[in-house]
């Protein structure tokens, strides 16, 4: 079997493979009559050009959980995501944005940079009314798969209250529908959902407008789940706040108005970044083509909705 793998991946990445396996760059002649594609997102323009010649495909398994930047695939050919490869980094991204935002560390980080003792808001002086406490809040998790469950894991340790929603109800997990009903009592509402038709946009004026106000909206997900224009609203309005690790457009440019928008802030795609993400994507790809040289199911078999 014929796999196909990016030029750059770590020596014995994958560990052991069947003797039956060979592998073979995208760029390869050889990679024609490839069965198999381990595919990095840095290559989609590559893959896409590609992807006609590739006449033998019949799984591409990625290194990254979304997979909203690949071309359409012929049918027959099962996708595969990294699903768990980010859980980790992701989840403590999150965890560490919502602390930051209940502890009004980018404002005490600009009072730093400017050499100010601002006490605003120090209970201890009798200044204001204090920060939020994570053992105080309610946490809606919107696309609740493995990073949610990695998530919902490390808030239960600080006494969290969270509440999931994915793509279909099952037992502890709400449905699509229970959206608009769960929104006014979350503090905090995490965004983990794929861009899809379902998903684009989800977060609209209406959706802004239902949040508890001053609640935190966090998009660890896609840009294209907010519209962009209604978020800079609700935030100059006071409605909300916002962390957000992907935006609509991204990159964002300079002079756009979420740079400058109030209660934001912004990280430039990074939530899933850490050492060893990469290492445990290699690791769930040589898994996956132990299953399929074996005839065995594959795992995170892509589905549509959240």
């Amino acid at each position: 079997m014929l796999v196909i793998l990016p030029s750059d991946a770590p020596a014995d990445a994958l560990g052991p493979l069947p003797a039956s396996v060979e592998t073979v760059a995208l760029d390869a002649p050889e990679a024609r009559d490839a069965e198999f594609c381990v595919l990095d997102a840095r290559q989609r323009a590559e893959f896409a050009e590609r992807l006609p010649d590739l006449r033998a495909l019949r799984v591409v398994q990625t290194l990254n959980a979304g997979v909203d930047w690949l071309p359409p695939l012929p049918e027959g050919v099962a996708l595969c995501n990294a699903s768990g490869a980010h859980d980790v980094p992701v989840a403590e991204w999150i965890v560490g944005v919502v602390l930051a935002a209940n502890r009004d560390l980018p404002r005490h980080i600009a009072a730093q940079a400017r050499g100010e003792w601002d006490t605003a808001g120090n209970t201890a002086h009798g200044e204001g009314p204090g920060s939020a406490d994570l053992a105080d809040q309610r946490v809606l998790v919107v696309g609740h798969g493995s990073i949610g469950r990695a998530l919902e894991q490390r808030l239960k340790a600080f006494g969290t209250s969270v509440t999931g929603v994915a793509g279909h109800a099952r037992e502890g997990v709400h449905g699509p529908d229970d959206l608009p009903g769960l929104l006014p009592d979350a503090d905090v509402v995490v965004l983990l959902a794929p861009a899809t038709a379902a998903t684009r946009g989800l977060v609209d004026a209406a959706f802004l407008e239902r949040m508890r106000p001053g609640a935190l909206l966090v998009n660890a997900a896609r840009g294209a789940l907010v519209d962009t224009d209604a978020l800079v609203a609700a935030l100059h309005a006071g409605r909300v706040r916002a962390a957000l690790d992907c935006t609509d457009p991204e990159p964002l440019p300079p002079g756009h108005p979420l740079w400058s928008a109030p209660g934001v802030i912004i990280t430039p795609h990074v939530a899933g970044s850490s050492a060893r993400w990469r290492e445990r994507a290699y690791r769930l790809a040589g898994d996956q083509i132990r299953r399929h040289a074996a005839g065995e199911p594959l795992v995170n078999l892509r589905r549509h909705g959240y």
